[in-house]
Parts: C-alpha cells; structure tokens; sequence
C-alpha cells in the first residue's frame, strides 16, 4: 500500500516532472517564438525607421541640396554685378587714364615744340650776335686800313674835309649871301608853288580804283553745271585752291569771281578760262590748271616789272626789285592802284627835279620804288617805308635813293635833297580828287588781318577770307588735327575774332579738314 502510494507518488512525481518539463519547454519555446516574434518586430521596427531614417535623410538632402543652390544661385548672381560693376568702374578708370595720357602726351608735344623753339630762338640770337661782332670787326679793320693809308683818323679825316668846304664855300659866297638870302625871302614860295603847279600841269592823272569782284563770261549756261560739278566738288576744289568765293547764280551767261586780292581774282579767272576751253573739268585737273596758273602770273607779274622800268627809263633794278614793281599791279593802296601811283609819283619827281636843277633819273627811280614795302612778300612788323628803305638798301641802290624812300612819311631824317621831292609828290597823287578811298583800305586791312589771325593757329594751312569778310575758310593739314580738333579749332578762331576784331554783323568760320589715299599704278 505504501509502496503503491509511493509509486502512485513517484508516478505522479514523474508526471508533475513530465509535466514541469514539458510546460517548461512549452514555455520556453513560447519565450523563444516571442523572442523571435519580438525580435523579428524589432528587426522590422529598424528596418522601417532605417528606411524612414533614409527617406528622411535624402528629403533633408534634397532640401539642403535645393537651398545650398539656390544660395549658390543668389552668390554667382551677386558675384557677377559686383564683376560687372567692378569691370565698368575699370573700363571708366581705363578711359580716364586713356585721356589723360593723351592729355600728357599733348603736353609733352608742346613742351618739347617750345623747347625747340626756343633753342632755335636761343641758336638765332646767337648767330644774330656773332654776325653784329664779325661786321662790326670788320667795319674797324677797314677804319684802320683807311687810316693807315691816310695817315690820319676818320675825325681827322671827317673834321679836315669839313674845314676845307666851309672855307671855300665861305670864300666865294661871301659877296652874295646877303643877296641870295633877300631874294629867296621874296621869290621861295613863289616859284616853290611854280614848280609844283607845272609839274602837276605836265602829268596825266590817270587813275583806277579797285573792286573786289569780277565777271567771268561763257557762252552758255550748260557750263555752269560743269564748274560746279557733282555735288559742287568742282567747285570747291576751285574756291580751295585759289582762295576766291566762286557765285554761279542765275545771271545769264556770267560767273561772278569774289575775292579782296585781285592777284587770287585773276588767278581763279584765268584758270577758269583754261578748264572750260580744254573741257576737262574735275578736282585734280583743276589744281593742276591753277598751279600752271599761278606760274603764269608770277611769270606776268616779272613781265609787267620789266615793261614799268622800261617805260619809265629806269636800268640797273635787281631782279627783285623789278619782280616788286610788277607786283604792284595787283595792290591797291586806298583804293588806289599801286603800280599806277608809283608810276606818277616816278613822273612827278622826275618833272619837279629838273626844274629844281637836280638828278632827274634819280628822283625818278626813288619816285618808282618809294611804295616797295607795300608789296613785300612776308609780314613784318615795321612802316612800309622803313620796310622799303631796308630793301633799297638790301639790293645796293643808291643811298639818297634809300633816304628818299624811308624818309617820305617822315619816319627818319630826310638828308638827301630828293627826299622832299618825293615826299610832296606822293601826296600830290594822293590827294587829287579820285584817287584814294579810305574805306577800301580800311576793308582790305581788315580782311588781311583776318586771314592773319587764323594762319596763327597750329596746323593750318591756307586761310580765305570770302563772302566780303562774312566766311572764312581754313584749311588744315588732315596729319596734325583729328576732326574733333578741327571743330575746337573753328571755335577757338571764332572767340579769338570776337576779342581781338571789330567786324559788321558775323562771321562764319570753316574749318576743312580733307584726306587723300594716292597710288600710283605702275
């Protein structure tokens, strides 16, 4: 019984052990489901946040990649208006460092023609001083060779001469001075007005007085078309090249030639001629036509030197004492013409110094050239008959001939005793009715100092005045001035016009600055 119920006992232990285990590995196969139930959740669970985590990861990526360009875009943006503003602010900085190169460069140029000018200025003083030393040797080795010879010094000499003629002019005009003197007391006027009166008597007045226009004439008006040309380059090649205003106008059969210079007038007329009856008409045969033209008158103008000292009988002029006179022709003086005025003057002192007993051909001579200075080529700033005097001198003529002309406006002492003569003749052609016109003179001076004016400027050429002073035109060397200095030349001529002259109404100034390209085919 016992042992039963410790069998029972054993069995239901081992049943209970059976059991325990049992529920034990049902347990702990359970835990281990779970466990991996739970670990496989867990597993799931990191996986999803692993992806969530990725997901998340790229979304921020993309928006941290979207916002960096974006903040890149806003930067390059930035960056290339602080570039653009840097390189405009460069360029702007280049230009003004551009021009004020240009501006020293200028500066230099002038500093440096200044320079050169003044040792060309400093060279010619110096050479102008060598000269007065060398002449001025010169002149006392020949005073001491004249007193080697004569043994005695030039005051000696001078004082000795002047001892021995008043002595003899004291001996033999001691027994008529009280005569001579009372009779010219009585008879000096009296036969002073004679002579001047016979001489005006015995010599033509012919006179001209100049104008500033002259009429070329052709046979019909289809030439008009020619000389002006296609879009009138004819005709300002033409008005270029002689300095004359060329008026085509409606005047039947007439071309009207403007100018103040008669010399450039007969110039453009004769060129003018020679086109329309060769037919030829286009810029560079006219220059070539008035470059001929020219010659012929300088050729003319010898012509007509020649003719007035042979008609007047005057020998023995230099050769540009004779090219002067031709000269002549084409000045005026008031209105006056210059040759013909001299010519009577000539004829004039010629006349009265044979009734005064003196040298008729001299007076004659001195008579012709008295005006020389007039017609001088280059300006200078002294009287024309100081000017002419200098140039008798120049040329070797005789010294009361010199003195005559320097004399005749009383610009130096008169010490010859023609000098009066020719004094009182100029006036006597002066002063008649007809002769002279002030305010041609005056018109013609201030036409000259116009063109003066703006020939001082650098880089011109040629100056024009046309239009009766209303236009002037300059002309200007296309290597030295660009266009933009050409139109600030015609502004700096215009205000130097306005402050130094006194002119009626305006005047309008033209600048021309004309290049050429030449080739020659060969």
């Amino acid at each position: 019984m016992e042992t039963s119920i410790i069998i029972s006992i054993l069995v239901d232990l081992s049943v209970a052990a059976a059991i325990y285990i049992f529920l034990k590995r049902d347990f702990d196969r359970r835990k281990s489901v779970q466990e991996i139930e739970a670990k496989e959740k867990a597993e799931l669970i990191l996986k999803e946040a692993a992806i969530n985590a990725e997901g998340l990861k790229k979304t921020k990526a993309m928006e941290a990649k979207e916002h960096f360009l974006k903040l890149k875009s806003e930067f390059e943006e930035d960056t290339l208006k602080r570039k653009q503003q840097h390189s405009e602010t460069e360029n702007k900085l280049k230009q003004k460092e551009q021009h004020f190169n240009q501006l020293q460069e200028k500066l230099n140029r002038k500093e440096a023609e200044l320079d050169s000018m003044r040792e060309n200025v400093s060279a010619q003083q110096q050479q102008i001083a060598k000269r007065k030393e060398d002449i001025e040797k010169l002149h006392q080795t020949q005073v001491q060779k004249l007193e080697k010879i004569a043994n005695l010094t030039a005051s000696e000499a001078r004082e000795q001469i002047i001892e021995t003629l008043r002595n003899e002019a004291e001996s033999k005009a001691s027994a008529y001075v009280k005569d001579i003197v009372e009779e010219a007391k009585l008879t000096a006027t009296k036969e002073a007005r004679k002579v001047v009166i016979e001489t005006i008597q015995r010599t033509a007045t012919e006179h001209a007085i100049e104008n500033c226009v002259s009429v070329f004439n052709i046979e019909s008006d289809e030439i008009k078309g020619k000389i002006i040309g296609r879009e009138g380059r004819n005709i300002r090649t033409l008005e270029a090249a002689t300095g004359v205003e060329i008026i085509v106008d409606d005047t039947p059969e007439a071309i009207i030639i403007s100018g103040f210079d008669p010399v450039r007038r007969e110039i453009a007329r004769l060129a003018l001629h020679r086109l329309v009856v060769d037919g030829r008409i286009h810029p560079a045969r006219i220059e070539e036509v008035v470059a001929k033209t020219k010659k012929h008158i300088e050729d003319e103008i010898v012509e007509i030197g020649e003719k007035t000292v042979m008609e007047l009988g005057v020998h023995g002029l230099h050769p540009e004492l004779v090219r002067m006179v031709g000269r002549m022709r084409y000045r005026s003086s008031y209105g006056q013409n210059l040759l013909h005025h001299s010519k009577e003057v000539a004829r004039l002192c010629a006349t009265m110094a044979a009734e005064l007993g003196l040298n008729a051909k001299m007076a004659k001579r001195a008579g012709l050239l008295h005006d020389i200075g007039k017609v001088w080529h280059e300006e200078a700033e002294l009287p024309h008959a100081i000017l002419g005097m200098q140039l008798a001198q120049k040329y070797k003529e005789h010294p009361d001939v010199c003195n005559a002309i320097g004399a005749h406006h009383d610009e130096i002492e008169m010490t010859a005793m023609m000098s009066p003569l020719i004094q009182a003749c100029d006036a006597i052609s002066g002063s008649r009715p007809g002769a002279r016109r002030e305010m041609m003179e005056s018109y013609l001076k201030r036409l000259k100092d116009l063109e003066q004016l703006a020939g001082n400027f650098d880089g011109v050429t040629n100056c024009y005045a046309i239009q009766a002073g209303r236009e002037l035109r300059v002309v200007v060397d296309a290597e030295k001035l660009t266009d933009d200095q050409s139109s600030s030349l015609s502004f700096n001529i215009s205000q130097k016009i306005e402050k130094e002259m006194q002119y009626p109404g305006q005047i309008k100034v033209t600048v021309i600055r004309e290049t050429r390209a030449v080739s020659f085919a060969k």
